[in-house]
């Protein structure tokens, strides 16, 4: 699967938008984007990780208590701090900053799984993501670094937390069909955002929620 942005994107949603964007703008230090309403009660405050977006959704509708997603921690590079710090957000999810640096990742994303080997099969061979390391994937400038331990079977994507990774791809169907040819599991079918982008969703051998994007300023396309 060719990425058409050499970065993943990675999504969490919110109840308390402004202690959180507070938190992730002035304390973490990304840079704030773009807000898009998402329709049904959400928008989507995007910020950038280097070539990585980091969507901040505020739900206006409470929350779920849910367990969380395999995505556990990010790590993320910026020049504002010159020492590692380790970080929790309001609504408790954990960071990691690392002085940035020419061979520093600008995005870590942590993935706990409840089999290594099966999941480096999907994202290996569903996802076409190089294997650089045992169990640390490239994507683009993104590195996806799955560890064993105790996960969270089928977890919800509406939760509060860290629930999503993205990948911007140039053909949504055809990747869509290859991450289910490959033992994947679809969350959602194909659907077209007007002339924004052409979406699905799919999922790992946790369950784990994966967008796939085919958005048409990146790809110039939507067919």
């Amino acid at each position: 699967m060719q990425l058409a942005k050499p970065a993943i994107d990675v999504g969490l949603f919110t109840n308390q938008a402004d202690d959180m964007l507070d938190f992730w703008q002035n304390t973490a230090h990304i840079a704030f984007s773009e807000l898009l309403p998402l329709g049904n009660g959400l928008r989507q405050h995007r910020h950038a990780i280097g070539a990585s977006v980091f969507k901040l959704n505020q739900a206006r509708e409470p929350l779920p208590e849910t367990p969380p997603s395999g995505i556990r921690h990010l790590t993320i590079a910026t020049a504002a701090t010159a020492v590692v710090r380790d970080l929790t957000d309001p609504d408790g999810n954990t960071l990691r900053l690392v002085p940035a640096g020419p061979d520093v990742p600008p995005l870590r994303i942590h993935l706990t799984v409840a089999d290594l080997d099966a999941h480096r099969r999907f994202y290996a061979e569903g996802l076409g993501l190089p294997e650089i390391a045992p169990g640390e994937f490239a994507g683009g400038e993104t590195r996806l670094m799955i560890t064993e331990g105790v996960a969270t079977p089928d977890p919800l994507q509406l939760g509060k937390g860290y629930r999503y990774m993205t990948l911007q791809i140039f053909d949504v169907l055809a990747a869509h069909a290859r991450v289910l040819a490959f033992g994947g599991r679809e969350g959602s079918p194909p659907r077209k955002l007007g002339d924004v982008a052409h979406i699905s969703f799919v999922r790992d051998p946790d369950g784990n929620w994966i967008e796939l994007s085919q958005r048409k300023s990146i790809v110039g396309t939507l067919d």
